[in-house]
């Protein structure tokens, strides 16, 4: 354990960096936030009621069938259909709820025909590929009346998985900017992170999420070839350095490393598999209490509303598994963070700007109901535990390391033919001569690492440790490599 160093106290200064009211108004946002579930669940409810005593649907599935039975053509466009009316219905709720709500909190500086607009898009991408999905979901239905329930958790494993590999592909852009982080240390410091884990390193993306929220945010979506980590630009606007961007990146290279994503959508579906039994039992009792008396059965598309009624109040039910079985996700990844990154106070910085929109110290009981992630005190003390338990290295390494490299050239054993070396001035600058030239620029040593940072932007950095005989470096997780260090009066310096 690091000597003087208390996990508490170091957790306490954190979340003191925000004022009372802060955290107040963190409470009110979050304890407001729970009780949107049951209000969103209420809405919910109104809105099929009243779609089911229209009878539209019914109407609509009986123009389309005619004369003959078309239950293919008639699935798709009920589902269309429904899901439109459903969404616009709905809107004034979803307008107070995703729009206004966040606009008092000052957590989205969206102006409303903007939110609209995207609300717009979202609604035809989500109409036609439910209607894809309601149209195989009947079909099974008709094929296996007694099991489709168990048939209809593997429909939904198909389509979380297709939706997760698509989407940061074709769906994602359509809302947001999505650029490779620009050349720099920020790029340089992430790339560096990949390679040492083993995650690719080619996709490391910087987003406008700031056009549609004001939250401290970055995130991990795709599978396979199609996964990326995205950074939203807020984390810049509010001043994230390197630190955060290494215990916040690293979190999220956790939930790659650590396939949450495949874990989670498969325990979705066999909750779906549940949610799906529990629909067949109890579709008929639910359609006579809204009114469904003219729908056929739960294989009538025109029962859509009912459906959806009771998949809505079994999720609502299911709010503390859905819930903790992302929590523990998240928890997994801030360990892989700080098992593979070791930075537990960039980590904690960033947790500290999240507190706005997720209260820092809910009950346990509070958290496991509502929380998907665990709450940011618990997470910062987490933090604070590992900083104790796995102190970087000492200042008096730093301070040594750079007595001994300051003007001193870095010489590694078997260097190519054309290079001296890697010279660093006392003032804080490097060079080193090739067989194309010279490449120079700054460096640092600081947290046990000599980093070089180019002109030109690129950026690389060693592990510096002790030998019998002087000084090791290593670099992307490497071996560490014994160099010698010599006067740079004995090399040839850039003109």
């Amino acid at each position: 354990m690091a000597q003087n160093f208390d996990p508490a106290a170091a957790t306490a200064a954190y979340l003191a960096q925000l004022p009372p009211e802060a955290h107040a108004r963190a409470s009110a946002y979050t304890h407001g936030g729970h009780w949107l579930l049951l209000w969103g669940t209420l809405v919910a409810l109104l809105v099929a009621f009243l779609i089911v005593r229209s009878g539209a649907l019914t109407a609509l599935r009986r123009k389309i069938e005619g004369r003959r039975s078309r239950p293919i053509l008639a699935s798709f466009l009920v589902g269309v259909v429904y899901l439109v009316v459903d969404s616009l219905l709905s809107l004034p709720w979803a307008a107070y709820s995703q729009w206004w709500r966040q606009k008092q909190y000052g957590l989205t500086s969206q102006a409303f025909p903007g939110w609209l607009g995207e609300g717009a898009i979202s609604l035809a991408i989500t109409a036609v590929i439910g209607g894809l999905f309601f149209t195989a979901l009947y079909a099974l239905i008709r094929k296996a009346p007694r099991t489709w329930w168990l048939w209809g958790g593997g429909l939904t494993a198909v389509f979380i998985a297709a939706a997760m590999l698509l989407a940061p592909l074709y769906i994602e852009p359509i809302f947001n900017k999505y650029t490779p982080a620009p050349a720099g240390p920020v790029r340089d410091e992430v790339v560096a992170m990949a390679r040492q884990v083993g995650v690719p390193s080619d996709k490391i993306f910087i987003y406008d999420g700031s056009k549609q929220s004001n939250a401290y945010t970055a995130n991990v979506s795709g599978l396979f070839g199609s996964a990326r980590v995205a950074m939203s630009d807020t984390m810049f606007k509010k001043g994230a350095d390197i630190a955060e961007v290494r215990g916040v990146v690293g979190h999220e290279m956790g939930h790659y490393a650590r396939h949450h994503s495949l874990w989670i959508a498969g325990v979705m579906s066999l909750l779906a598999v549940l949610a799906f039994f529990l629909v067949d039992r109890l579709f008929a009792p639910a359609a006579r209490l809204l009114g469904g008396e003219e729908i056929r059965g739960v294989a009538d598309p025109a029962g859509l509303p009912v459906l959806s009624a009771v998949m809505t109040v079994l999720f609502l039910l299911a709010t503390p598994v859905t819930s903790s079985l992302i929590r523990i996700a998240e928890s997994d990844a801030d360990h892989y963070s700080l098992s593979h990154f070791n930075e537990p106070d960039g980590l904690s910085k960033a947790l500290v700007k999240t507190i706005e929109y997720r209260a820092a110290t809910p009950g346990r009981l509070e958290e496991i109901i509502f929380y998907d992630h665990p709450a940011v005190g618990r997470r910062i003390q987490r933090a604070m535990e590992w900083k104790a338990a796995h102190p970087k290295p000492t200042v008096a390494l730093d301070l040594d390391a750079r007595a001994s490299f300051s003007d001193h050239l870095v010489v590694f054993p078997r260097m190519p033919v054309g290079m001296d070396g890697i010279a660093l001035r006392a003032d804080g600058s490097w060079f080193e001569r090739h067989d194309f030239g010279w490449s120079k620029g700054r460096y640092a040593i600081a947290d046990g690492k000599l980093c070089l940072t180019e002109e030109r932007g690129s950026r690389r950095c060693y592990a510096i440790g002790r030998a019998a005989s002087g000084w090791t470096l290593a670099q992307d997780a490497g071996a560490p490599v014994a160099v010698t260090l010599e006067p740079i009066a004995q090399a040839a310096t850039p003109g």
